[in-house]
């Protein structure tokens, strides 16, 4: 078995999964750093030589340098994300004082991926603070810039504005496909790869919930998310059966379901890798299934007949989330680089 890999950018190699760093934030439970740490290198050795992570996934920048110090081989992607409440004030100081601050805490003399991410359009200084982090690419402080959670007709904007943005990350699954629509059809013509989120709904769609009852109480921030989701998708009774055609395909080729979930996302048009997030490499193995095998006609006639009933969320690309009243948009968090 060997990891798929994608050319990202000229001479810019990543696998096709990606570990996610959001799970080392806290927000999904108590963390044993020492332990996070430590079981980096089995990724790195399984050929997950790329993490992901952000400037506002407290302590994550620090905790994945830690590891950094000992392999400098591996890449980061990292994210500026300044808070709700600074865009009116970010300027060439605010961009250099972060690329500075994620440099040091990543061990980096330059990042390898910078995904730039604005809370409110409504907000000038967008196109001008892509272009100060395309400035420090020039100079070398970040080696690829790319954009998180933007809309197409504001990814286009960037794009005409001379940001040479490699990579759109956007949160993509069975569950929601809305970077299926525009998103993909402006990948078609730039060249802009996505790199996507959500894959497994954080952790939905596993086994753990197959035949479940609907939860009354969730214990995290991720699963509150993406049960919204679910209930857009069409609710639990749709989602059971999601599952229960996952399982049956994974089944037919001695994979989990979570598999099935991550190998149609990585099939889909223009889509880099799928970005799975962990805590530690306990679920190392079953991850890495997903390189072992291939959907057939059979199994994409079963998934694409559910997914014809069950639409899932409409729109463009985290054009829900930015509702700040909607029910997406009240569970986020706008502020917390607190620089």
């Amino acid at each position: 078995m060997s990891v798929e890999t994608f050319e990202l950018a000229p001479g810019y190699v990543i696998p096709r999964i990606i570990r996610g760093g959001w799970q080392l934030a806290g927000d999904h439970g108590e963390v044993d750093r020492e332990r996070a740490i430590a079981d980096m290198a089995q990724f790195v050795a399984a050929g997950i030589n790329t993490f992901d992570c952000a400037d506002i996934y407290t302590g994550v920048e620090a905790t994945i340098g830690e590891y950094r110090k000992r392999d400098p081989s591996l890449q980061v992607h990292t994210k500026f994300v300044p808070d709700l409440e600074d865009l009116p004030r970010v300027d060439e100081a605010y961009v250099r004082r972060i690329n500075a601050r994620s440099r040091e805490r990543l061990h980096a003399d330059a990042l390898d991926l910078v995904q730039f991410h604005w809370w409110d359009y409504e907000v000038d200084g967008m196109l001008k603070v892509a272009g100060l982090l395309a400035q420090l690419q020039r100079e070398g402080t970040i080696r690829h810039v790319g954009g998180t959670n933007f809309d197409t007709p504001n990814t286009q904007a960037m794009l005409d504005a001379g940001v040479p943005l490699v990579s759109m990350q956007v949160q993509y699954s069975l569950l929601d496909r809305r970077p299926a629509g525009a998103m993909s059809a402006l990948c078609a013509r730039t060249p802009v790869k996505l790199l996507c989120y959500g894959t497994i709904a954080g952790g939905f769609i596993t086994e753990k919930w197959l035949g479940a009852p609907e939860p009354t109480e969730l214990s995290n921030r991720s699963l509150i998310k993406y049960k919204l989701v679910i209930d857009d998708f069409g609710g639990w009774a749709a989602f059971q059966r999601l599952l229960q055609i996952l399982k049956r395909i994974g089944d037919r080729h001695g994979v989990g379901l979570s598999a099935v979930a991550t190998r149609w996302v990585l099939d889909q048009p223009h889509v880099a890798a799928a970005i799975v997030g962990a805590r530690y490499a306990a679920h190392l193995p079953e991850q890495l299934q997903v390189f072992t095998f291939r959907l057939d006609d059979a199994d994409r006639r079963a998934i694409d007949g559910l997914l014809a009933e069950c639409p899932g969320p409409q729109g463009d690309t985290y054009a829900l989330e930015r509702d700040r009243q909607g029910r997406h948009g009240r569970i986020m968090k706008y502020n917390l680089n607190k620089t």
